[in-house]
């Protein structure tokens, strides 16, 4: 197989044509004559002959150096926009190197690039970059005021840590990267299968894929072991949905006897340039024999990258590589996410910078603007550094990864998982809950319910009626087609409407029956074997569970789908008579178009049917005039039921036959082909006759209730975003309580006006505790004439539900309600069609259900069920965010008290900057001698899970953000300063002969006031905490019999060295918890009083 290049442009054509213009732009006007270009970068006639390599070698070779280098300026400037491309079937592939390899690479660095990116990412930040400065400046001489490590050996900590993090998740990501690029597959050759890896295929190569092995590019499907050339595969991986898709051979290649026969073929597949949408593909296949003839291709043709074949073995042509793979384009990074507690540290670390130049410039004031006091003042920046705490960042960033941790070893969650671990206390704060409906807080598990037929509606209860009328109507082999298929229409009795309705539903869907592999051979191409009658346990793959509701209903019925393949649909009547129908067409269900439609060829009386169903917005002008249809929707959503509208429309043969012409021209084109095949297939769909309502259940999840009465009560507001409609949404907004009994509802207006919508936002400010349900198009009126005036009044309700939303709606919903509030937001959703909403809030959680894994992927948090979230929120949430607000005031009190203790020091000393403890004591200080319990913290909790869940409003003091504001941050600022001073007061008072007593006596005071602070903070302790205690206490006195150099081994061992230590401890603690004590007495914390 070759890809052959069209014919290159002389030297003059190219000096007179620009890169760009030459390029040709992307996406023009084919006419039928005019074939794409043959290559990922440019266009030629199909009708041009090709030239062989030597004919094109020898052209090359006779250009001017000028023209060369024209050419690979050309060829550099058309590879920034590939194009479409054809790809010849059976010649060599000497042409495929202008197309990208086949190598999937997600690794962030490499080893030359790593350390210098690492090191550029980490001092983009500013607090890193002053650090950096101050330690650089130890090596000036001027400036120097202690050991080298006492500056480079925290900062080198911290960029250690990173660097070993960055280098694991690397390496990680290089091993999954060499698992996939080192996968073998078979290549058809014509020395037959050769075995190549992943990262060796090239465009216009021929592989076989077996049964549960992904996709190593993007195919076109040729041949498959099933005679019908039908194959099923997984998508789950790429686009998040369970169900099997169906995927069919192109009829010329499945032809073909064996895989090598490919290979001698003239035949040619043009490619559209790489896409991102993953459900729609454009393609032609031409074979080149005695009549040229042409086969569109569709998305049914292709196997994208990462699918996996679940059934037979696949033959296909690669046609995209690399980056140019749907799967890889479709790999777009998500939005970074940033705490508010990060944000509200960084604003207090602005502030601690500033306090740190002013202390030092209120240093060298008093100290006088004399000699060269600019060095001076650097020296007392230096010395206050420690006001800024470097571990800061490294104690919270070990923090969440233990809370996201204890997140996923929760036994109480199961299944629930921590996919990000930078945000875990916005749990804590959430304010708004934004949830989809189906499959989140209903179950995704369908139940058919109901069946209307105008004058008639039947349910559970009388099902059995239409199971004897059907039995009666079909039995004797009797067909209702038979007698009406020649004479047009006529009125028909009550059992031939059932069952036409009920046969319409066991025809009109794309469930395909799977069998046991010893109930027999699934699949089949003769109409034998599609009218053979299985046996055995059987399940339905279908793309919506709803369709396989209707199947497994009908099933109940008498009316059992027993087999299916490309071209039929065997069904299975209550007297075991089988039903063969041939598919002629079948048009898939679609977001855009919202219905589903087949058109039937019945094997015993050759009547062509054409039935459709789909949401009644789209059936209701599509079916005759009927005075029912509305009214009978309106009234099954209101009992929560999902409906459908079903019809059905007789071809005549001369009918079909121009319509089948219509269509086949329109899916040949390559030039706006879906809206010339959606006009043609439109021409059909008019006056078709109505046959019936259903309506499905969609359970409630379990514990759903009582879940959203939980949050409520913690003062979480709940919205539904759903795309469902009006009268459905509210059932399920009543029924599972969203909108409790005592609140009114709302339902605004359809509204398509400035005015309209000015009134009805009026009519809805009057009310009071009313929950508010709102249509999409009517939001997107609002939000585009009154869009802070809507947020406002939305922001205030109780409860809020948007039906007919689209995904884009409900992101910019998001999006709209944080931007206005100022609240954190919370979205959760189990489809892919959430994944733009969870990614657009601040938290975004992902419930793994019926509709596949792309929203749990692309979550923050992912949970098994709705259930769950209240726990997550009221317990890890309250956790996570309490602990790091105590952490991040500790590690700040840390090197608050240092930094007075160091001012206080230099202002008595002459204002002289020299530092007060030297080498080893400042590095242990922040590390082995405190680092320990000031983490222990993250153990700490002031009410257990069973109080937090049964007490939800304390979660309501949370969202106020109190744990850490300005004004707690202050209040530790006079903590610091007052413990450092009479540390440091108190030392300097109990002096004696030598300096070294000082130093001996403030720093153990010191490390003995860090530790009491953190006794006194906790709130429950936990054992590893007591063990941080004491083991930080043995460390530091081992120290002070090793470090000979920093303390009097006589002085520390006399007990004047130990009551005046005592004495000072006592006075920098012990009021402090004097007044705590007095504070929490009078005034009680609401957590305290329910301990």
């Amino acid at each position: 197989m070759t890809l052959f290049r069209s014919k290159r442009p002389s030297t003059d054509e190219i000096c007179l044509n620009s890169c760009t213009e030459y390029h040709g732009g992307e996406g023009g006007d084919y006419s039928d004559t005019n074939m794409p270009v043959e290559g990922p970068y440019k266009r030629t006639n199909s009708r041009r002959r090709h030239r062989t390599d030597s004919e094109s070698a020898k052209l090359l070779r006779d250009k001017s150096a000028d023209g060369t280098c024209c050419m690979n300026l050309l060829s550099w400037c058309r590879r920034k926009e590939p194009s479409s491309r054809t790809v010849w079937i059976g010649r060599s592939a000497a042409s495929s190197s202008g197309f990208p390899a086949n190598v999937i690479k997600n690794q962030k660095y490499s080893i030359i690039s790593f350390i210098p990116v690492v090191l550029f990412n980490q001092f983009k930040f500013f607090l890193n970059l002053y650090f950096l400065i101050m330690a650089c400046s130890q090596f000036i001489p001027q400036l120097r005021i202690g050991y080298l490590y006492t500056y480079w050996g925290p900062l080198g900590f911290v960029i250690f840590v990173t660097m070993v993090r960055e280098a694991i998740d690397d390496i990680k990501r290089w091993q999954r990267d060499r698992e996939v690029n080192q996968s073998r597959y078979m290549k058809v050759t014509e020395r037959g299968l050769v075995s190549v890896s992943s990262a060796n295929l090239k465009v216009g190569d021929i592989i076989v894929v077996e049964k549960g092995v992904r996709a190593p590019a993007d195919l076109v499907l040729l041949r498959t072991t099933e005679s019908s050339g039908a194959c099923f595969i997984r998508t789950d991986q790429l686009d998040g949905e369970t169900d099997w898709k169906l995927r069919l051979a192109v009829p010329s290649t499945q032809a073909q006897i064996r895989d090598e026969d490919l290979l001698r073929m003239q035949a040619s597949v043009y490619a559209e340039k790489p896409q991102k949408d993953i459900h729609s593909f454009i393609g032609k296949m031409s074979v080149l024999d005695a009549d040229t003839t042409e086969e569109s291709l569709g998305i049914e043709n292709t196997i994208w990258c990462g699918a996996v074949v679940a059934s037979g073995v696949a033959t296909g042509l690669v046609v995209y590589t690399g980056p140019e793979c749907r799967a890889a384009m479709n790999n777009s990074q998500p939005r970074s996410k940033v705490g508010l507690i990060d944000q509200e540290l960084n604003g207090i670390t602005k502030v601690l910078f500033i306090a740190t130049i002013v202390l030092a410039v209120i240093m060298v004031a008093l100290k006088g603007f004399d000699g060269p006091w600019y060095l001076y003042m650097f020296r007392f920046v230096l010395l206050f550094s420690y006001l800024i705490p470097i571990s800061l960042r490294v104690n919270l960033d070990l923090g969440k990864i233990f809370y996201s941790w204890s997140i996923g070893r929760d036994n109480e969650i199961p299944g629930t998982q921590a996919r990000s671990t930078t945000i875990p206390e916005e749990l804590g704060r959430v304010t708004y809950l934004l949830s989809d409906k189906t499959g989140t807080l209903t179950m995704n598990q369908m139940i058919f319910k109901k069946l209307h037929m105008g004058t008639t509606s039947y349910s559970s209860d009388t099902f059995d009626e239409l199971q004897s009328s059907i039995a009666s109507e079909l039995s004797e082999g009797r067909r209702l087609s038979k007698r009406s298929g020649a004479s047009g229409k006529r009125h028909l009795g009550e059992r031939e409407k059932i069952t036409e309705a009920v046969t319409a539903l066991a025809l009109c869907h794309n469930v395909t029956p799977v069998y046991d592999e010893g109930s027999g051979q699934e699949g089949g191409d003769s109409l034998a074997e599609s009218d053979r009658c299985r046996e055995g346990p059987v399940s339905y793959q279908a793309s919506s569970p709803d369709e396989v509701a209707l199947v497994e209903w009908t099933a109940t019925l008498g009316l059992k789908l027993t087999n299916r393949t490309l071209k039929h649909i065997t069904l299975t009547g209550p007297d075991g008579s089988t039903l063969g129908y041939e598919i002629l067409k079948m048009f898939p269900f679609t977001s855009e178009t919202k219905r589903m439609g087949i058109i039937l060829r019945d094997q015993s009386t050759g009547q062509i049917v054409f039935y459709m169903k789909g949401a009644d917005t789209v059936m209701a002008p599509i079916v005759e005039y009927n005075d029912w249809l509305s009214e009978e929707v309106d009234n099954m959503a209101r009992e929560g039921l999902r409906t459908l509208v079903v019809a059905k429309k007789n071809l005549s043969d001369e009918a079909y036959a121009d319509f089948e012409q219509r269509h086949s021209a329109a899916m040949l084109s390559v030039v706006n082909r879906s809206a010339q095949v959606a006009a043609v297939v439109e021409s059909l769909q008019r006056d078709m006759t109505l046959l019936c309502v259903t309506g499905v259940e969609d359970k409630l999840q379990d514990g759903v209730r009582q879940t959203l009465e939980l949050l409520r009560n913690a003062g979480i507001r709940v919205w539904m975003l759903t795309g469902d409609k009006l009268e459905t949404a509210t059932c399920i907004a009543k029924s599972s309580q969203l909108v409790s009994r005592t609140q009114n509802i709302h339902i605004f207006k359809n509204v398509t006006s400035r005015s309209e919508a000015h009134q009805e936002l009026n009519a809805f400010r009057r009310k009071q505790d009313t929950a508010l349900v709102i249509q999409g198009s009517s939001l997107e009126v609002c939000l585009e004439y009154y869009e802070h005036e809507l947020m406002e009044l939305i922001a205030l309700a109780p409860a809020v539900v948007a039906c007919r939303c689209s995904p884009e709606q409900k992101a910019a919903v998001v999006r709209l309600l944080e931007r206005h509030t100022g609240k954190i937001s919370a979205a959760i959703g189990d489809g892919g069609n959430d994944v733009s909403m969870i990614q657009a809030a601040s938290v975004g959680i992902g419930i793994v259900g019926k509709e596949g894994k792309q929203a749990s992927l692309a979550s923050d948090f992912s949970l098994s069920q709705f259930s769950h979230i209240g726990r997550l929120l009221l317990v890890h949430g309250r956790n996570s965010y309490k602990r790091s607000a105590s952490l991040s005031q500790f590690v700040i009190h840390r090197g608050l008290i240092i930094t007075v203790m160091q001012a206080v020091f230099s202002a008595v000393f002459y204002f002289s900057s020299v530092s007060l403890y030297q080498g080893f004591l400042m590095v242990g200080y922040a590390t082995v001698y405190t680092m320990l319990p000031v983490f222990s913290l993250v153990l700490d909790r002031d009410v257990s899970a069973q109080i937090a869940i049964m007490y939800p409003e304390l979660y309501k003091e949370l969202t106020k953000g109190r744990s850490l504001t300005y004004k707690t941050f202050f209040i530790w600022c006079l903590i610091s300063i007052y413990q450092g001073g009479i540390i440091m007061f108190g030392a300097l008072l109990l002096f004696e002969d030598e300096f070294i007593h000082v130093v001996a006596i403030s720093f153990t005071a010191l490390i003995l006031t860090e530790l009491t602070m953190v006794a006194l903070t906790i709130k429950t302790w936990h054992p590893l905490m007591l063990v941080a205690e004491l083991a930080s206490i043995i460390i530091y006195f081992l120290s002070l019999i090793i470090l000979r150099d920093f303390f009097d081994s006589e002085f520390i061992k006399s007990v004047a060295f130990i009551w005046k230590t005592l004495v000072i401890t006592a006075l920098s603690c012990l009021p402090l918890y004097i007044i705590k004590f007095l504070s929490e007495w009078f005034s009680p914390p609401a957590y305290q009083k329910l301990q």
